[in-house]
């Protein structure tokens, strides 16, 4: 599985493991692999300086890389416009009733209410960039395409690739044209923010279309050897996996005796039908578990979700109150069509293991097949 890829990243396989975990990144990188830090989930920089500085002391200096959600458009947000004042009432009323009807408590008075991910807010992802770059990320990789252009020269100006995930090929053709280094081929199977073009059929266009200009790394229904090895029959030079590590020991722990929280009993409840596409999240597309939280949303009568980042900000506290709750049957979370083969909690380390020995089994066999 060592190939050029790999090499230029100074890893043993070119797995790309994006993760809101520091600690399943960190066990990423060590196992081999390039574990890559979801940072939305931090609105304050010094919160995530500690955490890159864990990072920097738990990789055994190996590589990591950190991802954003930043806009190549540079919005006008959050100076003069409040942007609570723009979530209607009516869609409070509904989330309200909704908790209600599913019996979610609420907080209680010692605990902060969230406002919502601020990491959605153009402002804030450069914050966090600013505060990567005080450390050694390998690479910079933007959910949301490619980031604005003095964004990609500045991550060049400190030696560090950047890549940008695509769901079709003029979105992949933009990203090079702005000088993006990795696309992240990323299939309609996929969790979270995801387009409308299954893996089979994107992998290849996407590189047939950039790949003599950038790397291609392919995303979306990967959870085995056999599909690392069938990512990269279709011409990509790695793969990017993100729903796979839910399910990870590293993973943060729940309240349960085993210790797995509600939101890892629903993931290795599902199968591989048990998943939805919904703005209901963040405001733009994307694949999450299905749960009454989100049936609730598309029955009769609901609302529509509002744009990135107001719905972000009107159920920031409804997903704290849903995950205090601790009910596998409600829990909010991107999750992507693999989540049918998430059925065991096991370390980063046997995962890894298992995936470059089926890979690796998978391409002997291959090797075996005669006219």
């Amino acid at each position: 599985m060592h190939n050029a890829l790999a090499e230029k990243f100074g890893i043993k396989y070119p797995i790309f493991a994006f993760t809101p975990s520091e600690h399943v990144a960190a066990a990423v990188s060590r196992a081999g692999g390039l574990g890559v830090l979801g940072c939305v989930r931090f609105n304050d920089a010094d919160e995530l300086d500690a955490v890159l500085n864990w990072m920097d002391e738990n990789t055994d200096g190996k590589p990591y890389g950190v991802d954003v959600v930043m806009p190549a458009k540079i919005p006008t947000e959050g100076t003069a416009v409040d942007l609570d004042k723009l979530i209607p009432a009516e869609h409070r009323a509904f989330v309200d009733r909704t908790l209600a009807e599913l019996g979610v408590p609420p907080l209680s008075d010692d605990v902060e209410h969230a406002t919502g991910v601020l990491g959605w807010l153009h402002s804030v992802a450069r914050a966090q960039l600013d505060v990567a770059f005080k450390h050694r990320p390998a690479l910079i990789a933007n959910a949301l395409g490619s980031p604005p252009k003095d964004v990609i020269d500045e991550a060049h100006g400190h030696g560090v690739p950047v890549a940008a995930l695509a769901g079709a090929v003029g979105h992949a053709l933009s990203h090079v044209e702005n000088g993006v280094d990795i696309v992240i081929a990323q299939g309609y199977e996929a969790g979270g923010h995801t387009g409308e073009i299954a893996s089979m059929v994107l992998v290849p266009e996407i590189v047939d279309a950039v790949g003599d200009s950038a790397t291609v790394i392919a995303a979306g229904g990967i959870g085995s050897g056999r599909q690392v090895a069938a990512a990269m029959a279709l011409g990509a030079q790695g793969v990017w996996m993100g729903s796979y590590w839910l399910t990870a020991a590293e993973y943060r722990l729940g309240s349960a005796a085993d210790g797995t929280s509600a939101t890892q009993r629903a993931l290795l409840a599902a199968t591989s039908s048990d998943t939805v596409r919904s703005r209901i999240y963040s405001g733009k597309p994307a694949r999450l578990l299905k749960t009454k939280w989100t049936e609730a949303w598309s029955a009769p009568g609901a609302p529509s979700a509002l744009p990135m980042p107001l719905q972000n900000i009107l159920v920031a506290e409804a997903h704290q109150r849903i995950a205090a709750a601790e009910n596998p049957e409600v829990v909010a979370m991107p999750a992507g069509q693999i989540v049918g083969r998430m059925n065991e909690i096991r370390p980063v380390a046997d995962t890894m293991a298992d995936l470059v020995a089926e890979f690796e089994a998978t391409v002997a066999r291959l090797n075996k097949l005669e006219g």
